[in-house]
């Protein structure tokens, strides 16, 4: 079973639940795939860490070869190649190494010379496998090493837990297309409400089962939850507004590992989700 961890925005407690409940799964897999700020590493502190590159190619020009035809340039959707001064011109930044402009050169000028953005950490906390994503500074996009991870963990039987990039870009898309469930973590707010909006209407057009968890509640209104209502979103737990919760995350600590009242709480959000997931199954079924 694969659960993904979506939220509108960074800092709505996505990580939180994520890892502490891959904690108190019995045997799991966390997977973090919020390459630009990746964090879930800091609580579980794996070791056997095993690292590898993330590659990508960019195209090269042969001006001997060159003729100046702009067939390239005039393929390229993404605008990575301009035409200077009777010069082929590659902005690498832009560039999604598709491949497509060395395929129309007619003289051949164009090959491929390898990039790296980014890295990919494989390590083991306790009866946990970590996998981390970590994006290069500078890099526009990080997409190239969450598919990496995707495939990565495709095989994997085991309760696979993976923390998305916040928002709804592309790197989100493509961190949940293997997802089973999606939970959503929202915030008792107007702009919670709102993104968890946005993110709904992500997992919606992609067709995926999603409940909620309610974070940072306080026992007063709370228009994420009139959302949850309104859409008949099921809601698989709440967290309530907590200092001491909260001074745990900060410190990097697993907070079922510290307090058993929040082993409890987790685990009951977890039977919560595994109960929908079989649930909604057996409805499709």
């Amino acid at each position: 079973m694969k659960i993904a961890f979506l939220s509108g925005k960074g800092g709505t407690g996505k990580t939180l639940c994520a890892v502490n409940l891959a904690s108190v799964s019995l045997k799991s897999v966390y997977v973090d795939c919020d390459i630009e700020e990746p964090n879930g590493h800091l609580f579980f502190k794996p070791l056997q860490v095993k690292s590898e590159n993330v590659e990508v190619f960019i195209p090269n020009i042969d001006k001997s070869l060159c003729d100046g035809c702009r067939k390239c340039v005039d393929f390229c959707r993404f605008n990575a190649l301009g035409f200077v001064q009777n010069h082929v011109v590659i902005f690498p930044n832009i560039c999604h190494s598709c491949g497509g402009c060395a395929l129309v050169c007619p003289k051949h000028a164009i090959a491929d010379v390898s990039k790296i953005i980014g890295t990919i950490e494989d390590g083991i906390a306790q009866e946990i496998r970590v996998i981390s994503g970590f994006l290069e500074l500078g890099q526009e996009s990080g997409v190239p090493i969450i598919k990496k991870i995707m495939n990565k963990i495709m095989l994997i039987q085991d309760f696979v837990l993976i923390d998305c990039p916040p928002g709804s870009s592309c790197a989100t898309v493509e961190s949940i297309q293997s997802a089973d469930f999606c939970v959503l973590v929202a915030e008792p707010t107007i702009f919670g409400a709102h993104n968890l909006e946005m993110v709904h209407e992500l997992v919606k057009t992609l067709q995926k089962l999603c409940g909620v968890i309610l974070n940072k509640t306080n026992g007063f209104y709370d228009p994420s939850e009139e959302y949850c209502h309104k859409h008949k979103i099921p809601i698989m737990g709440k967290i309530s507004y907590d200092e001491m919760l909260g001074e745990i995350n900060s410190e990097a600590l697993i907070a079922v590992r510290e307090n058993i009242k929040y082993q409890k709480m987790f685990e009951e959000i977890l039977n919560n989700i595994i109960e929908e997931v079989r649930h909604e199954t057996t409805i499709d079924s």
